[in-house]
C-alpha cells in the first residue's frame, strides 16, 4: 500500500510538471548561454585525452628477461662453455630486441601504435 501511496505521489508531481507553461525571461536565457558558451570554450582549450606511450615496455622486459636467462645459465650450467655460449646467445637476443624496437620506432611508428589514451572526465573532446 505504502508504495502504491508513494507511485500515485509522483505521477501527481509529474503530471503538474507537465503542464507548467513557465517560460524563462530571455535575458535569463541568453545569460545561461553566455556562461554555457565561456565554459565549453574552457573546456575545449583543455586536452581531453592523456596520453602514455608505452613503446619502451616490450624492449625493456625482453632485456630484462634475456638478462636474467643469461645470468641463470652462467649459474646453473656446468659446463663453462655452454654457460657462456648460452649466456652469449641471452644477451644477443636482448641486444637484437634493442634494435628491433630502434627499428619500430624509426619505420613503423610504433609510438602512436603503442599507446594507451586515458580520456579525462568533464572535458569536451
Amino acid at each position: 500500500m505504502k508504495d502504491n501511496h508513494s507511485n500515485m505521489e509522483i505521477e501527481e508531481v509529474i503530471r503538474a510538471s507537465m503542464k507548467m507553461t513557465d517560460v524563462p525571461a530571455p535575458e535569463v536565457n541568453n545569460q545561461l548561454k553566455t556562461t554555457l558558451y565561456q565554459q565549453e570554450a574552457i573546456l575545449r582549450k583543455q586536452p581531453a585525452t592523456h596520453k602514455l606511450s608505452l613503446w619502451y615496455l616490450p624492449m625493456v622486459l625482453n632485456l630484462i628477461t634475456f638478462s636474467l636467462l643469461a645470468l641463470f645459465a652462467l649459474i646453473i650450467i656446468e659446463n663453462i662453455y655452454l654457460s657462456y655460449f648460452t649466456a652469449g646467445i641471452c644477451l644477443y637476443i636482448g641486444v637484437a630486441g634493442i634494435l628491433l624496437t630502434i627499428v619500430g620506432v624509426k619505420r613503423a611508428n610504433i609510438k602512436e601504435d603503442i599507446t594507451i589514451r586515458i580520456e579525462k572526465r568533464g572535458v569536451l573532446a
